[in-house]
């Protein structure tokens, strides 16, 4: 057994027989984790109802045992208060939807401190965000790859782009036309309100990262929030 102190983002929380939750983490020292915790009873308790939320920044203690499926929560505090993430219905929406492809992404991910800085700053830049954020999510999943192993080739050349090799080329059976790649490829979060989607076109340029990340991804699942998320932009 060690005692782990670490920074940590919570993937999704689930109510674990009487009086306890298994929280999922994606944590900055341990990686993706599993922890068992004590339902919050009342305001005094150590760690917070509020902690346990889809996308909270932590900074937490845990006991970790290389053998056991769940670990034990300590302690936790924020990390990073989100008042805005919480109470913004579209920023809110991004956020469950976000967490959710998270949760499925990382689920066998390692000790991986890029990524996860990656994620904070994504998250406390969502947050903070007072322009349009329409297209965060496209460009989030976008760039994320680039930490998962399978950002697209930028060296390869040609107007198609095959996503099972994740280069540019001629036609193939399975790719895409090459400038919806390159043109997610320019996008940041500073920048992505210039590029002007209509719904349509956001819709389908989610639909081919997920279709993306599908290929990657063993067993990557179809997402219950991706409804809300297109109902959010109808």
């Amino acid at each position: 057994m060690a005692i782990i102190k670490t920074e940590a983002i919570v993937l999704h929380s689930l109510k674990y027989g009487e009086g306890r939750i298994i929280v999922d983490i994606f944590s900055r020292e341990q990686g993706r984790l599993s922890l068992i915790v004590s339902a919050p009873r009342s305001e005094r308790s150590k760690i917070k109802k509020q902690y346990l939320q889809p996308l909270t920044l932590l900074t937490m203690e845990c006991d970790v045992r290389p053998q056991a499926q769940l670990q034990k929560l300590r302690e936790a505090s924020l990390l990073t208060p989100l008042p805005s993430l919480l109470s913004d219905p579209k920023k809110l929406s991004i956020g469950l939807f976000v967490s959710e492809f998270l949760y499925h992404a990382l689920k066998s991910e390692q000790r991986n401190v890029p990524l996860f800085d990656y994620v904070r700053s994504s998250i406390e830049w969502l947050d903070a965000a007072t322009g349009p954020i329409a297209n965060f999510h496209l460009v989030f999943l976008m760039r994320l790859t680039r930490f998962l192993g399978f950002y697209p080739n930028m060296e390869s050349k040609g107007d198609y782009f095959d996503m099972n090799e994740g280069t540019f080329g001629h036609i193939t059976d399975d790719n895409i036309a090459a400038t919806t790649v390159r043109q997610l490829m320019r996008m940041d979060y500073p920048t992505m309100h210039l590029f002007q989607l209509s719904r349509q076109e956001r819709a389908e340029i989610l639909q081919t990262l997920l279709q993306y990340y599908q290929l990657h991804l063993p067993a990557f699942p179809e997402l219950r929030s991706l409804s809300v998320l297109k109902e959010l932009y109808n």
